[in-house]
């Protein structure tokens, strides 16, 4: 039985190790050795997409912000359903998960990287939503395993009552914002509810024929 390969490892600035280690041409990224991202099975990374783009495909101008690059999947699936006039902004705070996808030795998502409609930020996601005042028509957010089951305690701010009138303040008119999530959280549905959002709730799976049950929040203006 072939086992994990670390392909490349280095520290974070908060002194944590990552790797990104290959099987049997899979690959996944560990922080400390827990498991961050894997390219295994990815629908509902891409289903996170698909729902907060479902009303911009004809948008020419349509403007959006990813928070989490992970291995690209839901930067794919927003290409795929933005026009050639579209922008895409990317915020990922590991510097190493954005080299390692930039890495044309690596299948990962250096493609979709260099698609011109990309910008990259190595930034926190929410220090930029902070920043902006009504300029993206979508803001997909997947950078936790939920609003409870935080990668960084520093991202709670993301879901918190605060967190989500500045997500609302960064929209347009019509406007959305979608959460992934590993587990439903019915008290972050009612936050996102009173901070005056139509929310949605979209079970999924992991694969495209099944896996892990997921949920997707979208809320919209």
């Amino acid at each position: 039985m072939k086992k994990w390969t670390t392909v490349e490892q280095a520290l974070t600035g908060d002194g944590k190790t990552i790797s990104l280690e290959e099987h049997d041409g899979s690959y996944t990224i560990r922080v400390d050795r827990v498991p961050l991202m894997s390219t295994r099975q990815h629908a509902s990374e891409e289903k996170l997409a698909q729902l907060a783009c479902t009303y911009l495909e004809r948008k020419a101008d349509a403007r959006v912000l990813i928070g989490g690059l992970g291995f690209g999947f839901t930067l794919r699936a927003t290409l795929a359903a933005l026009g050639p006039q579209a922008g895409v902004v990317v915020a990922e705070v590991l510097d190493q998960v954005i080299e390692w996808n930039r890495n044309p030795a690596y299948p990962l998502a250096a493609d979709a990287l260099a698609d011109a409609r990309v910008i990259v930020l190595h930034r926190d996601v929410a220090d930029v939503i902070r920043a902006e005042r009504g300029g993206f028509d979508a803001i997909m957010l997947d950078v936790d395993n939920g609003p409870d089951a935080l990668a960084m305690e520093g991202n709670r701010r993301l879901y918190d009552s605060p967190g989500l009138k500045l997500a609302r303040a960064a929209l347009r008119p019509a406007g959305s914002v979608a959460f992934w999530s590993a587990t439903r959280d019915a008290a972050f549905e009612q936050l996102l509810a009173r901070a005056g959002f139509n929310v949605e709730v979209h079970p999924c799976r992991s694969g495209p024929h099944g896996g892990t049950r997921h949920t997707i929040y979208v809320g919209r203006l």
